[in-house]
């Protein structure tokens, strides 16, 4: 089936009691057992799993062309779940501008657990440079967030392999309809289900999925159900919901971006921006090579400062100056100000996240809010 027709069905079972051709909620906490004491429904402890959980879950795997996918309650705890099965001692290779959320984590829930480097993944030699005895994972975020670096999957996965070492790929951005991570040679590739999958800035979530289904991945299964961080029926449904109009949803951010961005580049207060589907673009190349489209994301520089770019974030009318990305509506955000004080991020800078709505009311929104 093509991704349209996955995205459809591969997260749907029709009810075989009512005929209902959705499939229903199950907010049961438990199952029934049978007489000899199994479960005939295949179903135990919903913290195990769930009817609407193994849907989500069914949909994913198919999507990244993956073995299993495994649901957590968000993005963050997909990735804990990676950084827990490694074990106490292991380092990991990440990316310098890794999305703040999973880098704080890194740093201080795994403190003294995990030893990490943060590294230009753009730079090959660098990566080599940064491999240990005891480094296990380069952990790729492409683009990157928010200053939208293209890694190249390819020729890391190569690398890792030479190495022994694993590879993780945060696909958010993409979503399996622009980048597929485990065709290009990862192990591993994550979303914040709560960005482009949901898409409708209403559930939180995050999902893993494997090439393999293999002793580690075993392992990563087993904490999801120990650890417990898994989303709810209700979240599931919502996810699954979203997933069916993905492949057309992400045509139209894309598009939409690609006339944003072009409008942006030729703005009189706007410095430089960060997209990687302009030529100049310097991952542009690699990008074209292993993404069939650019997604909806923009960052852009600001000319002056931070309070310069604050008071564009503050005078926009359609987009909504809020933490997240990759849903109906466009987001404003000045990224700075939300990754504090140890940030790498320009002053200046600028994350948008490009919506459905109209491109033209978009342009203009920006072109008022520029005119400081």
């Amino acid at each position: 089936m093509k991704l349209e027709t996955i995205a459809i069905h591969a997260g749907n079972k029709i009810d075989s009691d009512t005929g209902a051709a959705i499939q229903p909620i199950t907010l049961s906490s438990t199952f029934e057992r049978g007489q000899d004491g199994d479960y005939p429904g295949g179903f135990i402890y919903s913290r195990i799993n769930n009817p609407n959980r193994e849907s989500l879950e069914n949909v994913l795997a198919e999507l990244e062309n993956a073995e299993d996918a495994a649901a957590f309650s968000s993005g963050n705890a997909a990735g804990a779940a990676i950084f827990q099965a490694l074990g106490k001692g292991s380092h990991i290779i990440a990316p310098d501008d890794m999305y703040h959320g999973l880098r704080n984590q890194l740093l201080q829930v795994f403190e003294g657990i995990i030893e990490v480097s943060f590294v230009d993944l753009t730079d090959m030699e660098a990566i080599k440079n940064e491999i240990k005895p005891n480094t296990r994972l380069i952990w790729v975020e492409t683009p990157s967030n928010p200053l939208l670096k293209i890694s190249d999957l390819k020729a890391i996965s190569l690398l890792a392999k030479s190495k022994g070492l694993l590879v993780a790929c945060d696909n958010t951005f993409c979503t399996p309809i622009f980048q597929k991570p485990l065709d290009l040679g990862c192990d591993f590739v994550m979303h914040s289900t709560t960005k482009y999958l949901g898409g409708h800035s209403d559930v939180i979530g995050g999902i893993l999925a494997c090439k393999s289904n293999n002793e580690f991945w075993k392992k990563i299964k087993s904490i999801q159900v120990l650890s417990g961080a898994v989303p709810s029926p209700f979240d599931c449904y919502l996810t699954v919901r979203g997933i069916k109009t993905l492949p057309y949803r992400m045509r139209g951010h894309a598009n939409n971006a690609t006339q944003v961005a072009a409008f942006l580049d030729l703005h009189e207060q706007v410095e430089k921006v960060f997209y990687p589907g302009f030529k100049d673009h310097p991952g542009h190349e690699i990008a074209k090579s292993q993404m069939s489209d650019y997604s909806g994301m923009i960052s852009f520089l600001v000319k002056g400062g931070a309070d310069e770019a604050r008071k564009v974030v503050n005078s926009v009318k359609i987009f909504i100056q809020a933490t997240s990305l990759g849903g109906v509506e466009s987001f404003i955000e000045h990224r700075a100000s939300v990754e504090g004080p140890n940030t790498k991020t320009p002053p200046n800078l600028i994350r948008i996240s490009i919506g459905l709505e109209n491109p033209e009311d978009l342009i203009q929104d920006l072109d008022q809010a520029l005119k400081f």
